[in-house]
């Protein structure tokens, strides 16, 4: 195929899966007459417990939700602090400021683009309410070096897995799937980016149902009766509002379409670990171009394929970024800092230069389950050709 051919045919940077089968099951709920959060949700929340071997899952309108409802059990409030990383999606940060609180931002580790879990003991003060540890887009972060330090100092820990969906960690002799949890809570996004979708929605998993329970109350507005339970009653019911909830419920729509998408992942996983392969392979044979490390201890599901521009290659990020996108590839900035936005810059400085680096020297190519062989061949042979300067 030649440039010009490429430059009517972009090869996109994520392509959501979706088929026959998921057009079926949005149907079938469609002419079933209950379209919001009823039985289809339940299903799916058992299969997705199930699949990560979670004990509870709860399923809501996004991640974002899912995480601000999980800080909001635990009493986060104005006042306290949040340890997490200004390295992720700004709803990270977000979460934290909707309860009223102050993130307190830690580096990262430059390998991996997640928490150096090293920093986060000083950051922690008498203020410190929860630390949030985020699996950076699909690569599990040292988890059992957060934990070990929370259980330490009496502190709860939520992930946020938005990404992580099928990756996998060691915790001792043990592989074990994000989302068992192994802190109060993790919580996942079905964003049509994400490996699985819904085309937006979220899940939280837990093990501890005083915590799920809460959390399915909250996510209706705090009823007291669930809407299965009023529907199904035979005699006049009544619900009650204990107290301020939220407007974060999952419809039967996007929970039959989960449903599928949830069976699709093996598969879908499969294929995105043997495009991170190729891609691996082919960047040793690059200067300046630093693919992903996988730690020991982490198994990535690749929701994202992030690479470091450095010296010797001949061009910057952002000019790397432009001459892809000329011979017809997608790429995208690699993640964002939430302390460099607008929305927090109020804050001041942070000493976060690892995060800073990142921000401005990564690039993300195109993965995903639709991408063919040839496509990438293509995408390879652009770097390698940019490389030399051609």
């Amino acid at each position: 195929m030649t440039l010009t051919d490429r430059q009517r045919q972009e090869i996109s940077i994520s392509k959501p899966v979706l088929g026959e089968e998921e057009a079926a099951a949005a149907r079938e709920v469609i002419l079933s007459g209950w379209v919001t959060q009823g039985p289809q949700v339940k299903a799916f929340e058992e299969e997705f417990a199930a699949y990560v071997r979670a004990l509870h899952a709860v399923a809501v309108s996004s991640c974002t939700a899912a995480l601000h409802l999980v800080l909001h059990v635990l009493g986060v409030k104005s006042g306290d602090e949040v340890i997490t990383v200004s390295h992720s999606f700004i709803a990270t940060t977000n979460v934290i400021t909707y309860c009223g609180a102050t993130p307190v931002f830690v580096d990262i580790d430059p390998d991996t683009y997640n928490v150096d879990a090293r920093l986060i003991e000083k950051a922690i003060t008498p203020r410190t309410k929860a630390i949030l540890a985020v699996h950076q887009i699909g690569m599990p972060c040292d988890l059992q070096a957060v934990l070990e330090i929370a259980q330490r100092r009496g502190l709860p820990v939520v992930e946020d897995a938005a990404c992580a969906i099928g990756s996998e960690i060691q915790i001792g002799d043990q592989w074990q799937r994000i989302g068992r949890p192994h802190g109060v809570a993790a919580c996942f996004s079905f964003h049509p980016r994400k490996v699985i979708t819904t085309g937006d929605g979220g899940m939280i998993t837990t093990t501890d149902a005083v915590v799920a329970r809460r959390l399915r109350a909250l996510r209706q507005h705090a009823m007291s009766i669930s809407d299965t339970v009023r529907h199904a009653a035979r005699h006049i019911v009544f619900e009650e509002y204990p107290e301020i909830g939220f407007n974060y419920r999952m419809t039967d729509i996007q929970a039959a379409v989960g449903r599928v998408q949830l069976r699709r992942l093996p598969e879908l996983l499969e294929r995105r670990r043997i495009l991170a392969a190729n891609y691996a392979e082919a960047l040793r044979e690059i200067p300046g171009l630093i693919a992903p490390v996988e730690p020991p201890y982490a198994r990535s599901n690749f929701q994202s394929y992030a690479v470091r521009v450095t010296r010797p290659f001949p061009l910057s990020r952002d000019q790397l970024m432009q001459e892809m996108q000329r011979r017809g590839v997608a790429t995208r900035r690699g993640v964002m800092n939430a302390h460099q936005e607008p929305a927090y810059a109020h804050r001041g400085p942070c000493h976060l230069p690892h995060s800073e680096a990142a921000r401005s020297d990564v690039i993300l190519l195109p993965l995903h389950h639709m991408m063919s062989d040839e496509d990438q061949a293509y995408v390879i042979e652009q770097l390698r050709h940019l490389s030399r300067g051609v």
